[in-house]
């Protein structure tokens, strides 16, 4: 299947990023390479380094990238592992991050992926295929406490502890092999009358998609050093799709700004804590109508900047 991925919020970040001829620039999450393709094409003198973990990604980057020649460096890891990969480029400053959380359109649509309830596929949900752990481990090997979190705070689904137990009895009698396997547990443990708000098992498979590649902890741990590694006046960009992420991108963009932790009543700081910059997006940049019109997946997409001091 071809890569396809609508770039969400495309011209907003990539105005926000402000682009220098000569900058060094990175797209944590390169997809199909269409931010990067953007930014590549207001580069002169500068590079631009591309990063993703999922191979068909990569494949897709180097292919629509391949004009810019030795303007782009994609390298295959998370974006997690940023400044290291960047260390041994030689690299220790950037002008500009672009991260675009959460699944692509192409691991969506692309059926054998097993990301999507729409398709019956093998439980996979893995961004990088090299990975042992899949969404079928998480379903038949966890256990019912532990499903029961995962669905509940990445998931955020109120019968959530009636889906674990509906898992963990299914799975008695066989392994929970497949998308629509799960799917019909999922509506048995859901009350018929609370089934008509959109589809029962979106927000399972996403807390699972979520575990399955750490997608909340590689987010927190990673933006306070991504932070670091910007040049001053450098923007890091962050695109989100759903409140958990969101609240992460806000709190630590947030932190960074005002690190102070003296108490309010201090006349002056004495922790010695200094900011690291500003943030420049106080409310989230949203999609335009024009942008939802032609892509519906885009309608939760919330584009969060902070500029580095």
């Amino acid at each position: 299947m071809e890569f396809n991925h609508y770039s969400v919020l495309l011209k907003e970040t990539v105005e926000q990023l402000k682009v220098k001829p000569d900058g060094i620039y990175v797209d944590g999450t390169l997809g199909g390479g269409g931010h990067a393709y953007e930014v590549c094409s207001r580069l002169d003198k500068g590079h631009f380094y591309g990063i993703d973990q999922d191979d068909a990604a990569i494949a897709a980057a180097e292919n629509r990238l391949a004009t810019f020649g030795d303007r782009v460096t994609i390298l295959r890891d998370n974006y997690l592992n940023m400044k290291n990969m960047l260390a041994g480029e030689g690299v220790e400053q950037v002008d500009g991050i672009v991260l675009d959380l959460g699944v692509s359109s192409y691991q969506l649509d692309t059926e054998e992926r097993g990301f999507s309830y729409r398709f019956n596929a093998p439980l996979d949900m893995r961004m990088d295929r090299r990975q042992t752990l899949t969404a079928r481990e998480i379903v038949n090997g966890y256990s019912e406490g532990e499903l029961y979190r995962i669905i509940r705070d990445f998931g955020e689904d109120r019968f959530a502890a009636n889906i674990a137990k509906h898992i963990v009895r299914a799975r008695q009698d066989k392994p929970v092999e497949t998308t629509f396997e799960l799917n019909e547990i999922i509506k048995a443990a859901i009350p018929a009358k609370m089934r008509q708000n959109g589809h029962p098992s979106k927000q399972t498979f996403q807390a699972i998609r979520i575990e399955c590649n750490k997608e909340l902890e590689v987010l927190q741990d990673s933006l306070d050093e991504l932070i670091g590694l910007l040049a001053p006046g450098g923007k890091l960009c962050v695109i989100t799709f759903h409140s958990l992420e969101d609240r992460i991108v806000k709190t630590v963009f947030r932190r960074n700004e005002n690190p102070c932790t003296c108490p309010p009543g201090f006349p002056v700081c004495v922790c010695g804590q200094k900011s690291r910059g500003s943030v420049v997006t106080r409310k989230p940049i949203l999609p335009s109508q024009e942008e939802l019109a032609q892509n519906n997946r885009s309608k939760s997409a919330k584009l969060r900047v902070f500029s580095k001091g």
